[in-house]
């Protein structure tokens, strides 16, 4: 199941949809700003209601 997440880029500032699979409780990876194409950390955790909640960190503040 994947749902649709506003976050802001670390570097740039700018807001970006992201897709995220929410049938996975926790997850890291690394995407590239749809804008500046810096690579950010996305970090995933979803709660008991199935909410996803995002955080976009730059590359080296891990």
């Amino acid at each position: 199941m994947l749902d649709a997440a506003l976050i802001h880029c670390p570097y740039c500032g700018e807001p970006i949809e992201v897709l995220v699979d929410s049938s996975v409780e926790s997850q890291h990876y690394i995407e590239d700003c749809q804008v500046c194409c810096r690579p950010m950390q996305i970090s995933v955790e979803v709660d008991e209601e199935g909410t996803p909640h995002v955080r976009a960190a730059s590359e080296n503040d891990g």
